[in-house]
């Protein structure tokens, strides 16, 4: 799959809605966001238009996040000029967690009958994240009591329409997945299974829930963020109809 620079920004904008920052600094055509320190996703300095110059821009990061006690951490896209890699090398930050956002258009996608909020089905949906939802979401992804107030912060700050999904097995809640839709596209985020109800089919029945609430809002193509190191989710995604649209990596303070 072949993406212009232009669908490149539009699907990097649209993520940095759906997960969203406390704080947004803009510098020469780079996002600098800042959330407390939690997720480097809304802790990082990401290029906002395609070749913004790199000139500045490590000073001034390291400035606007020393000032908050942050590392500077930098998300490098196709964005993101070659130079910045080189240069913040030498500066001594190490590549870190590299990963690839996936896309699909939505014509081919698995339909899962699911009905918006529909408590009796196997994945529920809400259009707001209660607070069960919060606390089992949290859990899921194992976060600490000590960032549960900031991870609450950045799911209650979504601005644009979001399903909050929760798969039961049993009546008991064994998975869940977030989806954020903007401008024809449906974004998916922290799709989680516990761990002894993994292999069955389950992660599936939440993407396809996702997906097809996406598609009842307008969303004529879906994407998502993935590890590049994890196998399992790839291979799970493959098989759905998710392709491989560009890669980013992270560059973080200390040698390795």
């Amino acid at each position: 799959m072949t993406l212009t620079a232009r669908d490149i920004e539009a699907l990097e904008h649209r993520a940095f809605n759906a997960w969203p920052a406390r704080q947004s600094v803009i510098s020469g055509g780079w996002l600098f966001r800042l959330t407390d320190g939690y997720t480097k996703r809304a802790n990082s300095a990401n290029a906002l238009v395609a070749g913004a110059s790199f000139a500045g821009v490590l000073a001034a990061a390291e400035a606007v996040y020393g000032r908050h006690g942050l590392p500077a951490v930098f998300r490098l896209s196709p964005l993101a000029p070659p130079e910045a890699d080189g240069q913040l090398e030498a500066a001594g930050y190490r590549h870190f967690d590299p990963s690839i956002v996936l896309r699909m258009p939505l014509d081919g996608a698995p339909a899962s009958g699911i009905r918006l909020g529909a408590p009796d089905g196997p994945v529920e949906i809400t259009t707001k994240p209660s607070a069960a939802w919060l606390a089992g979401f949290a859990t899921a992804n194992e976060v600490s009591a000590s960032r549960r107030r900031s991870h609450d912060g950045i799911l209650e700050a979504i601005a644009m329409p979001a399903a909050f999904a929760t798969l039961r097995d049993r009546g008991e809640p064994i998975g869940f997945g977030l989806a954020v839709h903007e401008r024809a596209a449906v974004g998916l985020f922290d799709i989680v299974v516990a761990p002894a109800h993994r292999g069955r089919g389950h992660g599936r029945a939440l993407v396809a829930a996702l997906v097809a609430w996406g598609r009842q809002a307008g969303a004529d193509h879906a994407y998502l963020q993935v590890r590049a190191e994890n196998d399992g989710a790839r291979r799970l995604y493959d098989r759905i109809g998710f392709r491989e649209a560009y890669r980013y990596h992270y560059r973080i303070p200390g040698s390795s």
